[in-house]
């Protein structure tokens, strides 16, 4: 109590107090005695508050020239962002309706069921039929993995995460097994499809997918699912699935529905016909 008693009552340090008092005695402390330092300290403060409300009228001033700047940016935002949007609405009803020439052009060609056969295998026309539906996902623990092995030499680190050259190899399989049309989380295969990768992502077309990957084939289910299974790229996709935990699943459906391709680009081989010699 005592300690606290002469803390209250010597709440400032005798040091403190001593140098006050020195400097009380010698003039030096309180306000400016001369004139000259009155005159000083009055036209400072007298400049500091004229600073301040030079500052506060210009910015009382400037105020709704801002907000009107702020009203004129926000309204060429939403003009632009309008305008965008009308672009992008025009981007594709003219993609649509090219879409929709280049599959009238490949029924107008005059060869009957040919046609119909054309514009199946180029996907410019819906399908649906016997199939199967293949799933691929990634890994549960997506984050472990080894070194020194195939998919780690080919640029890849092993993540447990479905990459897009063995989406490539699936897709490649599934043709090869005999598969009529071929799509990926519905987006339709062409001959001139592109699998490709955008970081961990990837891209069917320039567009990306998220996993799992549902690979939908139309063809000869049963058959089609054993030659997938027993080919190549079959057993590589197992091997995916013992050593990285890949998962996958793969049934055979009796009717399966893959749409057009957003796009065809239709083009036509020609013949070499060679001149003959006189």
């Amino acid at each position: 109590m005592s300690l606290i008693t002469n803390v209250m009552d010597h709440s400032l340090d005798d040091g403190y107090a001593e140098a006050a008092a020195r400097k009380k005695s010698d003039g030096d402390g309180g306000m400016p005695k001369t004139l000259r330092a009155k005159l000083g300290l009055a036209g400072g403060l007298v400049l500091a508050a004229l600073i301040v409300t030079v500052g506060a009228a210009q910015a009382r001033v400037e105020a709704p020239v801002v907000a009107k700047e702020r009203e004129e940016l926000i309204d060429r935002i939403d003009q632009e962002t309008d305008a965008a949007d009308r672009l992008e609405n025009s981007v594709d009803e003219l993609r649509a309706d090219v879409s929709a020439r280049q599959r009238e052009a490949l029924r107008d060609s005059g060869e009957g069921d040919r046609s119909t056969l054309v514009g199946i295998l180029s996907g410019a026309t819906a399908v649906h039929g016997p199939g199967l539906r293949l799933v691929v996902d990634d890994a549960e623990d997506a984050g472990g993995g080894g070194d020194g092995d195939a998919r780690s030499a080919s640029g890849f680190s092993d993540t447990g995460r479905v990459r897009d050259r063995d989406m490539q190899r699936v897709v490649n399989g599934l043709w090869e097994s005999g598969a009529e049309a071929v799509s990926i989380n519905g987006q339709r295969l062409t001959a001139l499809s592109a699998i490709r990768a955008a970081g961990d992502a990837i891209l069917v077309d320039n567009k990306p997918l998220v996993p799992p990957y549902t690979v939908l084939a139309v063809g000869d289910g049963g058959p089609m699912s054993d030659r997938f299974q027993n080919s190549a790229d079959g057993l590589y996709l197992h091997a995916l699935q013992e050593n990285y935990g890949i998962r996958t699943a793969i049934s055979t459906e009796d009717d399966v529905r893959l749409p057009a391709a957003p796009t065809v680009i239709v083009r036509t081989a020609q013949p070499i016909t060679e001149k003959g010699t006189s």
